[in-house]
């Protein structure tokens, strides 16, 4: 009978796992994750630009406190390591549709970030089928997001701001992100194609 692969990735820094749910930690990311659906109702239905920017920031701005409190507190879970990064990918991608639709980004940046995602997708599809969980968030990948959480707000405050010093600022933190998101992208496939191919070779 072949072994299960063990699950991609190594265990937190911290060395201490709880199986719960109910933590502080998770509950802030909860609380971010309820952020998407108030933005883009703000943005798009609304239309209230400042309130939207506002809870765009907060959620971006928060994006380290869950990792940082489930460290400190030792409250690291598994469902807080695929909740953070599924709320940070929610945000970028739901943010990066309603920025379309107000043309607030060009369609070009849009589909430059989503392929990213389907590239990764199709990733972690080829992992699954070789029995490997999500790769673990690389730093790469965590500053990328919090280069693009960044850049957005003040991309929307842009457009309601005749400043081109604050257009500037926003569009330079946003390529930077998409490069290093690239980057990113790039360091999960090759790691799970390592990962394949020392599984073929079993």
């Amino acid at each position: 009978m072949s072994q299960r692969p063990a699950r991609f990735g190594t265990p937190h820094a911290s060395g201490h796992r709880t199986n719960q749910v109910l933590t502080l930690p998770n509950l802030i990311s909860f609380v971010r994750l309820l952020g998407v659906p108030v933005f883009l109702y703000l943005l798009l239905v609304a239309r209230a630009d400042v309130a939207a920017i506002v809870v765009l920031a907060v959620g971006g701005t928060t994006d380290w406190v869950d990792g940082w409190a489930a460290r400190r507190l030792r409250q690291v879970s598994r469902l807080g390591e695929l909740l953070d990064p599924f709320v940070d990918r929610l945000y970028i991608l739901a943010t990066l549709v309603a920025f379309t639709l107000r043309e607030v980004v060009p369609w070009q940046f849009t589909v430059a970030l989503l392929a990213r995602e389907v590239l990764l997708l199709g990733s972690l599809g080829t992992l699954r089928r070789y029995g490997y969980g999500p790769p673990p968030v690389h730093y790469v990948g965590k500053t990328a997001t919090f280069l693009l959480l960044a850049a957005f707000p003040i991309l929307l405050l842009a457009t309601a701001v005749p400043a081109t010093v604050v257009s500037a600022v926003g569009w330079s933190l946003a390529w930077w992100g998409l490069t290093l998101y690239w980057v990113a992208g790039a360091m999960y496939v090759v790691q799970a194609r390592r990962l394949v191919r020392a599984a073929r070779a079993r």
